[in-house]
């Protein structure tokens, strides 16, 4: 028993090392919303325009004008939630201007060791020689693991790009972002948010090939010898899979989906001279729901939204000179540095907000444990096993089917 009970103790305290990922999960406050105080209100954010579309599932979503930065509409916007294969956009981001589209690269059977299972997959093979343009169009038409890894490999090895992801989720004050894999497959603690999705599409965008490969529809992928196959993008308003019409005017840009995640997708379209960037996370089970969501909110924001005041803004990178969330209007930094205050973590250490919460939520997590081992005691005492509970989960587990925490969509295979 003593031993169980050091072993029950030390589990309490490694949840405390846990602290600040989990704080990831809770939704923010309007003291510590970046882009302005309305996206961390409850309720639909919109203002000056009418005729909104009714029937939107989603527990989060975004929609901004993509030149200008303004948020015409939100619910949510900071709301944690886990991001799929969206989160390769913030990988591109970090990734993508390293090596030269043209360069070539063997894959080893090293590189594809640690792709999860059940991961979304392009089909590379250890042996092969591929140039970098094939393994980013793996990454975005098929949002294969398999070609995140590879690159991943050619970067340094998955723990030096998940740093790198994570400091230029900091530059791009995208700080509801939690990294934990670079390829958005379900891990604990791995979150964002419909707001910082958003910015790393605007981010994305601003490179052509970022641009053009999260908007082709088809490539050759090659299958040994001279041999290819033909990978199409997953993006359904792209290219018009399962029922659905192509939206016109859409150009990308990432979809992705899980069974934890449910589906989420960040799509931007350009009518009549305007661009405008939609987030949508989680919406009710369905088809095509997170596409038919997201077609609504463009045609709305086309339309009547034409007329919509902001209700928050897309801040700028630290790195291109925006102003750091918590900085006020009278530094002379505008309006945008102005709308968040303390929930922006400099690359000195974590905010005193953060810190704040973190001790709290560590009391809470120590107290969960003395209850725990309290628990375990009793339970010890009255015969049952330790492991009763594993168990349990592991038979409701073989009940839901192979893959269940990752079984995407038949369509997509987005098992992110």
């Amino acid at each position: 028993m003593r031993d169980s009970s050091r072993l029950t103790r030390r589990a309490a305290l490694g949840l405390t090392a846990a602290a600040l990922p989990v704080l990831s999960a809770t939704p923010a406050s309007a003291t510590t919303a970046i882009g302005g105080e309305r996206l961390a209100r409850g309720g639909i954010q919109v203002s000056g325009a009418t005729g909104f579309p009714r029937k939107i599932t989603a527990r989060a979503w975004l929609l901004a004008d993509c030149e200008s930065g303004e948020v015409l509409a939100s619910y949510a916007a900071h709301r944690r939630l886990p991001p799929a294969s969206t989160l390769k956009m913030l990988f591109a981001d970090t990734v993508l201007k390293k090596f030269e589209r043209s360069g070539r690269y063997q894959v080893k059977d090293s590189d594809l060791a640690d792709v999860p299972s059940g991961s979304s997959l392009v089909g590379i093979k250890p042996g092969l020689t591929y140039t970098v343009e094939q393994l980013w169009q793996g990454v975005f038409l098929r949002s294969g693991n398999d070609a995140v890894h590879v690159l991943s490999h050619m970067n340094g090895g998955i723990a030096k790009t998940v740093a790198e992801m994570q400091a230029k989720a900091v530059d791009l004050q995208a700080l509801d972002t939690h990294v934990v894999s670079p390829d958005g497959f379900d891990h604990p603690g791995q979150l964002s948010s419909a707001y910082d999705l958003t910015l790393f599409a605007r981010h994305g965008l601003k490179d052509a090939e970022f641009r053009g490969y999260c908007g082709t529809r088809t490539a050759n992928f090659p299958a040994g010898g001279k041999k290819t196959f033909q990978i199409q993008n997953t993006d359904r308003l792209l290219t018009g899979a399962w029922g659905l019409d192509v939206y016109k005017g859409l150009f990308g840009v990432k979809n992705g989906y899980t069974s934890h995640a449910g589906n989420t997708f960040t799509g931007g379209a350009t009518r009549g001279g305007r661009t405008l960037l939609v987030t949508v996370m989680h919406p009710a089970p369905g088809t095509n729901a997170v596409y038919e969501e997201t077609a609504a909110l463009l045609d709305w924001g086309f339309g009547n939204g034409s007329t919509a005041r902001s209700v928050g803004v897309l801040v700028d990178p630290l790195s291109e000179g925006g102003a750091r969330a918590g900085s006020s209007a009278s530094d002379g930094k505008g309006a945008a540095g102005a709308a968040g205050t303390g929930a922006a973590a400099s690359s000195s250490g974590p905010s005193p907000w953060r810190l704040a919460e973190g001790g709290a939520l560590t009391l809470g997590l120590l107290g969960a444990g003395g209850w725990a081992l309290r628990r375990r005691r009793a339970t010890a005492a009255a015969g049952a096993g330790a492991g009763a509970e594993p168990r349990r989960r592991r038979r409701a587990r073989a009940a839901a089917g192979p893959d269940a925490n990752t079984r995407p969509d038949s369509n997509d295979a987005q098992r992110s």
